[in-house]
């Protein structure tokens, strides 16, 4: 078990643009995507800055379609020492694929960054964590692809996603597949989604910060925070036509989010995945999850 002054928690990007967005899905169509205006560069060189000023590294989850049309700011994520991992493709949610559409949208995206990075990918995150009980077969084949961890069951309860009985730490899922799923919180016999998000704009600072807390302190275990670069953009353009619901959760506090990451990255330790769980839990045991 690690101790609280070891304890090192990963930070994680998934570089998406404000458009393609799982829940603006139903208002935008997919062969539209090339005439919008793209601002994921601009928030990922802010973003980058912030790592830089702070002197912390992070995994990006990076869709392909992205790196496909910004080489360059892959390259320059690989050379400034973060982790360049897949989000797929063209960020098309697991569920929604058929075993090999699935095979080919996750090793196309890896085999495209890794030409464009230089750098072997060894991560993936599925598109709105859509990896839960209705499609375990995703594992194997990410194992097939080439992929050593995944972070793309969250073990909550939740309208578009979500296993809840999921272990709550890095596991091997399979021979050779870690899951590293993001953190939750137990209380009143329930997991608290805790490890970023549109909860991290909509909660307290305080609150979040003291969630991530108990996991380093009480469970002795690293947490693994994530947020997008649409997350710090105020003023990207509003998608007209959405409900109220999705309004809120995309739009809710985005203004705020750049300084509450600023604080958090002084209030915690934090690395890359791949050094926290590929290289210093080397030996993590396999856990007891159903294969199907």
């Amino acid at each position: 078990m690690l101790t609280r002054a070891s304890i090192t928690n990963a930070l994680t990007i998934d570089v998406e643009d404000y458009f393609q967005v799982s829940a603006f899905a139903p208002h935008i169509d997919r062969a539209d995507w090339d005439n919008r205006e793209c601002r994921v560069e601009h928030n990922i060189d802010r973003i980058l800055k912030l790592l830089d000023d702070k002197h912390t590294k992070a995994t990006f989850f990076t869709l392909g379609w992205v790196a496909e049309r910004y080489p360059q700011m892959v390259r320059r994520i690989v050379a400034e020492g973060h982790e360049l991992a897949s989000h797929g493709y063209g960020h098309q949610r697991a569920s929604d694929l058929t075993e090999t559409e699935f095979f080919h949208d996750v090793s196309h995206a890896k085999a495209l960054l890794e030409e464009i990075g230089g750098t072997a990918v060894q991560g993936y995150r599925a598109p709105s964590f859509s990896i839960g009980t209705g499609n375990l077969w995703a594992l194997d084949t990410l194992l097939r692809a080439g992929y050593r961890y995944s972070s793309s069951i969250y073990p909550v309860k939740h309208d578009h996603y979500g296993m809840p009985d999921a272990p709550r730490f890095a596991h091997q899922i399979r021979d050779g597949l870690m899951e590293v799923p993001p953190t939750t919180l137990r209380m009143f016999n329930r997991n608290l989604p805790s490890g970023g998000g549109g909860y991290f704009r909509l909660l307290p600072y305080a609150l979040s910060r003291w969630m991530l807390q108990q996991v380093n302190q009480r469970d002795a275990e690293s947490a693994i925070f994530y947020f997008h670069p649409w997350e710090i953009d105020a003023d990207q353009p509003r998608i007209p036509g959405i409900d109220l619901k999705t309004r809120f959760r995309h739009y809710v506090n985005i203004g705020r989010t750049e300084q509450r990451l600023a604080r958090l990255l002084d209030d915690f330790r934090w690395g890359r995945m791949d050094d926290i769980f590929l290289k210093e839990r080397a030996h993590v045991r396999l856990a007891e999850v159903p294969v199907v």
